[in-house]
């Protein structure tokens, strides 16, 4: 198993994208901590890592409280002696035109989807430094490469994120850190859940595989990037979008 032992905190593991990696991660031999706001969905994700066989526990905590992202850290070193991977994967949309974007929605996805990502990433990186090891990976998207009509918060938070990866390349790369960034495209996810049918069919059409990402398959890039395999891979920004940006 390509992460035997290693400790993954996730963030945004309640559903989704998050959901699938922390069951990935606990098939590949990682222990993880599955972070969410939801504790009903934390508990969740707990419950399906458990019965398959993984080792995990759930933490109820905010990417905006810092203190909190602090204690949990402590709570994963107390339990488990170290940090290998962050998975900085929390994020929410809110989505409006330029003209009709309130302040409240650009503040409130710029705090959670990129603020919220320096925070996780502050909270671990003393332990990845004391270890000498460590992976970050950030979730971005493809709207972080190539805007969206529509985002303008979105795709702001999203080309951040990819900012700070390049930069903490280069700053920890020589500690032992890597740090990179996973794009996905179109992925069949509950937050896909309002947009109706017709529209969704129109998506597809637009990928030359023909269909959405699942989660597991954004996971399973994860996974490598966290695993030794990928050991000389530092600072990239990998799509995973079905070849949507062709």
């Amino acid at each position: 198993m390509r992460l035997q032992n290693k400790v993954a905190i996730i963030t945004g593991a309640g559903r989704g994208i998050g959901q699938a990696t922390a069951l990935k991660f606990v098939r590949e031999g990682a222990r993880v901590v599955a972070c969410d706001v939801k504790r009903d969905a934390v508990e969740e994700t707990v419950r399906l890592c458990e019965e398959a066989g993984g080792e995990a526990f759930g933490y109820v905590a905010d990417v905006r409280d810092t203190a909190g992202l602090e204690a949990m850290v402590d709570a994963t070193v107390a339990r488990w002696g170290r940090v290998d991977c962050l998975v900085n994967n929390a994020g929410i949309v809110m989505d409006a035109q330029l003209k009709n974007m309130t302040e409240e929605q650009f503040d409130n996805v710029l705090e959670i989807n990129l603020k919220g990502v320096y925070n996780c990433t502050k909270a671990v990186v003393r332990t990845m430094l004391a270890q000498e090891s460590g992976v970050i990976l950030n979730a971005s998207s493809i709207v972080g490469l190539y805007g969206n009509f529509g985002q303008t918060n979105y795709a702001a938070s999203k080309f951040g994120v990819i900012g700070m990866v390049k930069t903490w390349a280069r700053e920890l790369g020589r500690k032992g850190i890597r740090a990179n960034a996973v794009c996905p495209g179109f992925v069949n996810t509950s937050i896909l859940g309002s947009i109706p049918d017709k529209v969704l069919r129109a998506l597809e059409d637009k990928v030359p595989l023909g269909r959405l990402a699942q989660p597991e398959e954004i996971a399973n890039t994860f996974a490598f990037l966290a695993s030794d395999e990928a050991s000389y891979i530092n600072g990239a920004v990998i799509e995973v979008s079905g070849g949507l940006t062709i």
